[in-house]
């Protein structure tokens, strides 16, 4: 299918972006031609679209239901007891985890998002409704010790399936799937060193927590002869390109070294950090070494939203404010973070419009109160913008929405209340 967009703002020219297949054609002004399909972005700017690396999809049926609690309290009394209302039965497991994913996907193709990097159970499910959702995605095989035989053999299972679909082509090319080991946490060391291996052989990604606390860093000291868990990862072989490491916000300056010679990507959570009150990231500090971040948002249970536009401000203030510093995390950088460099660590031919790049584009509608005065866009998106200035978005050459319109999305949200008021009763 060949597709034109008409007079769109690109970084202030006016073009014209002629899409074929799932590629960036042409950008050039006044284009002629033949196409299937022409979409006229008239006073619209032109964006590469955000990619959420660090997210539980399905938890935003846990939105609001435990809040303003420690960590390990939310972790151990609250989230972990409520899952086991989605993981204990699995047929009812199933309808749950399609009809939150189906919801969270929604709610970030409206904000603007084409990507999302997820861990989670009953993971058929998830990518089930990514693909019939249209977006890209990067679904981790999870593996957790539960304590419980049956629903780790449940789980390995599923983990199993999805591999060997994945390593057999069944999926789009928009679907990745990762080795996900939860945390260290919550996966023994000889489980550790399996996936490490497993992913040296099959080359799948490692999604994985780490260093998210200062319990987990002081606990992995008692119990690993005084090992930071960076330390620990790469005894057990899971520190290397393949690594993206979520949350990281305990650190040491040798443990910063070890990661930049790893060549792994870290995922900076700020929202998420702020409201566990987890710590700070050391944005100014990380960049400056030279290693490769992004931004997510985390799950809904620890976040509340799903909106990249929260994770940008919240990633540009508290990376000023961590440094003492009101020149760090500049909005340019931040807003690169959650486009381009999400899409480096994960589809490396997206993230950018240009010829021959994948055909992921967000157009802007800058006619709101919160655009004007508009001296510099990019600014406006990452202090101002909400997810209201989305007017439309691509993902693989295929509009997602068109005019703030998803396909099927008054359903979507339905079949997610109906799920919802069962899991209250």
């Amino acid at each position: 299918m060949n597709l034109l967009i008409r007079n769109a703002n690109l970084n202030g020219k006016l073009v014209d972006i002629s899409i074929e297949g799932n590629r960036f054609s042409t950008i050039a002004p006044n284009l002629e031609g033949s196409f299937d399909e022409e979409f006229d972005a008239k006073g619209m700017l032109a964006f590469p679209p955000f990619y959420n690396c660090h997210t539980h999809v399905p938890m935003v049926l846990l939105r609001g239901y435990a809040d303003d609690l420690e960590l390990f309290t939310w972790l151990n009394d609250h989230i972990w007891p409520a899952e086991e209302n989605f993981t204990s039965d699995v047929t009812w497991g199933k309808v749950a985890i399609y009809a939150g994913t189906r919801l969270a996907c929604l709610e970030m193709i409206k904000s603007g998002t084409v990507f999302f990097n997820d861990s989670y159970f009953i993971i058929d499910q998830t990518i089930r409704a990514v693909e019939e959702m249209g977006m890209r995605a990067c679904i981790g095989t999870t593996w957790l010790n539960t304590g419980n035989a049956d629903k780790c053999a449940r789980l390995s299972a599923t983990n199993d399936a999805v591999r060997m679909a994945y390593q057999n082509g069944e999926y789009s090319s928009r679907t990745l799937v990762a080795e996900a080991p939860h945390s260290i946490y919550t996966v023994p060391e000889k489980d550790l060193r399996e996936i490490a291996e497993r992913s040296a052989q099959n080359g799948m990604l490692i999604h994985l927590h780490l260093a998210e606390t200062s319990k987990e860093v002081q606990d992995c000291k008692k119990e690993h002869y005084g090992l930071t868990p960076v330390e620990y990862i790469k005894e057990c072989g899971l520190l290397n390109k393949r690594a993206r490491l979520a949350h990281a916000v305990w650190l040491s300056p040798h443990d910063i070294e070890l990661i930049k010679e790893s060549g792994a990507v870290l995922i900076h959570n700020p929202t998420s950090n702020l409201k566990l009150c987890s710590g700070m990231f050391h944005f100014k500090e990380i960049d400056e070494a030279g290693i490769p971040f992004t931004l997510g948002t985390d799950g809904c249970a620890s976040n509340n939203a799903h909106s990249m536009f929260s994770e940008m401000k919240f990633a540009a203030l508290s990376g000023k404010t961590q440094a003492k510093n009101p020149t760090a995390a500049p909005a340019e950088r931040v807003f690169r973070l959650a486009t381009a460099d999400g899409a480096q660590a994960f589809f490396p031919e997206g993230g950018e419009i240009a010829p021959g790049k994948l055909a992921d584009l967000m157009l802007i509608n800058p006619d709101q109160p919160y655009f004007v005065g508009d001296y510099n866009p990019i600014s406006n998106l990452v202090y101002a913008g909400e997810s209201s200035c989305v007017d439309s978005l691509l993902c693989d050459g295929k509009f997602l929405m068109k005019h703030r319109q998803v396909e099927g999305e008054a359903e979507i949200i339905e079949q997610a209340r109906r799920v919802c008021d069962k899991f209250r009763r």
